[in-house]
């Protein structure tokens, strides 16, 4: 079996599914207590760090794991986006110190696994300019690796949910000649919310206020503000209702026959509502979980706010285990190639 170290590993949802995908999980870091509690009560035999990951990418990896350099198969994970250092305009390691990502990039100079992933918002390459994600590519390749990106929509992979996702995928220098890596074919069907709520086991949940309920209530399933009295509207927009724009978030209601829009980390934001198609209140933490696609009997530690940053910053298990297929593929590669030489 293959194996796979993650960092910044929140809930889990990119660890599932490559789990799911046939990787064994040597260890994982986080650094939130609630998302760490979270891991070790759904997988005991998983090792999880809960701890800042500078008190660990500065230690002797392969000691620490037991696993000598080279031998890891896949390091993955998707630190938080930060703008870099251009100082010494190098583009370089050096301009990532002080930044989360530097801490990905000391695990693969130390650990130079066979394959990496790299996982993160869309945004990611236009951030400063396009100079943030050029910074990474660059220290990417100078670690030793031919590297592939890819902007890639989970609703193309069995997830009910429009969410797009910067996916980066690497392959060793000195591997690249035996293997090849292609991402995942999107699906046939695309699932909506009917496929997933109807039967969803209930979960904690906040409600809206009566006023706002009842504001909902007068929305139909598909419908946003436009779709109501428009004296309702202004009153309930305040200033958002001169702004420009389509405004399409505010007062939006869900149809059951279409996707979620992209999952968020609080049951309610004003100008991004995701209401219930068939009752005037958000989505509760379970629904958002099955939106996401974590199987139900994947719990949530921590008070209900922080089970729903949890579920909002997850990225979809099913996208995550369509990925760790394709990656499953290539490494098999490296091992058919192996056996000819026999």
């Amino acid at each position: 079996m293959y194996t796979t170290i993650e960092l910044f590993a929140g809930a889990g949802g990119l660890a599932l599914g490559i789990e799911q995908a046939g990787f064994e999980t040597l260890g994982l870091v986080e650094f939130d207590k609630n998302a760490a509690d979270t891991l070790k009560k759904n997988r005991p035999n998983w090792r999880v760090d809960n701890e800042d990951i500078a008190n660990i990418s500065c230690l002797d990896l392969e000691k620490y794991y037991s696993i000598k350099k080279g031998e890891l198969d896949l390091l993955s994970g998707g630190p938080p986006c930060q703008s870099f250092s251009y100082a010494g305009k190098r583009l370089g390691l050096d301009d990532a110190r002080g930044t989360l990502f530097y801490h990905y990039a000391m695990y693969l100079e130390k650990l130079q696994p066979k394959m990496f992933l790299f996982e993160n918002v869309r945004g990611l390459l236009t951030h400063d300019h396009g100079k943030t994600y050029e910074t990474i590519f660059n220290i990417l390749e100078k670690a030793g690796y031919v590297v592939d990106k890819k902007v890639l929509n989970a609703w193309d992979y069995g997830v009910p949910q429009k969410r797009e996702r910067l996916i980066t995928i690497g392959i060793r220098k000195d591997l690249v000649k035996d293997i090849s890596f292609k991402f995942p074919e999107p699906h046939d069907y695309k699932p909506v919310l009917r496929d997933v709520l109807l039967d969803c086991p209930d979960g904690p949940g906040v409600p809206y206020g009566e006023t706002k309920r009842k504001i909902f209530e007068l929305v139909p399933p598909g419908g946003y503000w436009r779709d109501i009295d428009p004296k309702i509207a202004k009153e309930y927009m305040k200033s958002c209702w001169d702004m420009g724009g389509g405004r399409t978030g505010i007062l939006r209601r869900m149809s059951l026959d279409e996707p979620s829009l992209t999952v968020l980390t609080s049951p309610s934001q004003k100008q991004t509502e995701r209401c219930h198609p068939l009752e005037a209140r958000p989505f509760n933490v379970r629904e958002n979980a099955r939106i996401q696609t974590f199987p139900d009997d994947w719990e949530f530690c921590g008070n209900v706010s922080s089970q729903y940053k949890q579920v909002g910053n997850a990225v979809p298990v099913n996208l995550a285990k369509e990925i760790g297929k394709e990656i499953h593929n290539s490494l098999d590669m490296l091992n058919y190639e192996k056996k000819e030489a026999i």
